[in-house]
């Protein structure tokens, strides 16, 4: 399934660009327009074109996959007040939706796409199809399911150490970026990127700005008062969604511990229903390690 391996995994889809106010998003595509809309987005360390082998697969199955590229990714999306909380990620899925012509779209996130789009399953139910969430479990029961399975506050280091302003910042970019390789590797340990797939990876994270975008989001969002549930607010909040799910898990993530997907989705957050699958051999990043059954 690696055919993109050897050669840049943008290479073959339809570029589009995007618009909300003064912030231009792009966006991979696939599959003609007028068909049902299955909204992909990203996460991080990751980029819009991770998600080549879905966007192939959805147009094939008659959608119009489209994979943008997350508020602040690039210069362009960089909003002038450095607003990243989940209120303004998720109001810009809706206008997404807005620009592709859609009433409604299947919405599918992978990591801080996937905690988006549970607030805009919550927030704008009207809009989705369906909803689909990969390595990251229901956002607003994070906390109470970890303290089940400890040993997810070790996984989490990261985000405690991504508060540090400046001194994470320089920490990530410092020796050509090996602690984005480490993550990767740690929590993915069966994956290997390609030096395509790293060049282009970082090559996005190397523009202007993307560095403290990315950190962003975990110091408007993630902070330890949100962490240890001494305050929450936007989709932390958020404890329905009406739209029918999917969560999507490996079991070798070292990065979200897969047995909080069994802790912390319950029907009462999910009256229209939902369902667990998970890989027994992959991790975080399971639509590139298992693409074919993703």
């Amino acid at each position: 399934m690696n055919e993109y391996a050897q050669t840049d995994p943008r290479f073959g889809f339809e570029r589009l660009t995007m618009r909300r106010g003064a912030l231009e998003f792009s966006a991979y595509a696939k599959g003609e327009a007028g068909r049902p809309v299955a909204l992909l987005l990203h996460g991080f360390p990751d980029a819009a074109w991770s998600f080549r082998y879905q966007l192939d697969g959805l147009a094939e199955a008659g959608f119009r996959a489209v994979a943008p590229m997350l508020r602040g990714y690039e210069p362009s999306s960089q909003p002038e007040d450095q607003d990243y909380s989940h209120a303004a990620l998720g109001e810009d899925v809706v206008a997404w939706i807005d620009a592709l012509g859609a009433e409604k779209a299947h919405l599918i996130g992978h990591d801080w796409g996937a905690a988006i789009a549970y607030g805009v399953g919550a927030s704008a139910p009207e809009r989705l199809h369906s909803l689909t969430v990969m390595a990251v479990p229901p956002v607003w029961r994070f906390m109470a399911s970890s303290l089940r399975v400890p040993r997810q506050f070790l996984k989490s280091w990261y985000m405690f150490y991504f508060q540090l302003r400046g001194i994470s910042d320089a920490g990530v970019e410092r020796n050509d970026w090996a602690l984005i390789r480490r993550l990767w590797r740690d929590w993915s340990p069966g994956y290997a990127l390609s030096d395509a797939e790293w060049s282009a990876l970082r090559e996005t994270f190397a523009a202007p700005g993307v560095t403290q975008a990315m950190l962003s989001y975990y110091r408007q969002n993630a902070s330890p008062t949100e962490f240890l549930g001494l305050r929450s607010r936007g989709a932390s909040r958020r404890r329905i969604v009406p739209v029918r799910a999917l969560g999507v898990t490996g079991a070798q993530d070292g990065c979200i511990d897969a047995r909080l997907f069994d802790l912390a989705f319950r029907q009462e957050d999910f009256p229209a229903g939902y369902r667990i699958e998970r890989f027994e051999d992959a991790g975080h990043f399971a639509h590139l390690e298992k693409p074919r059954e993703t």
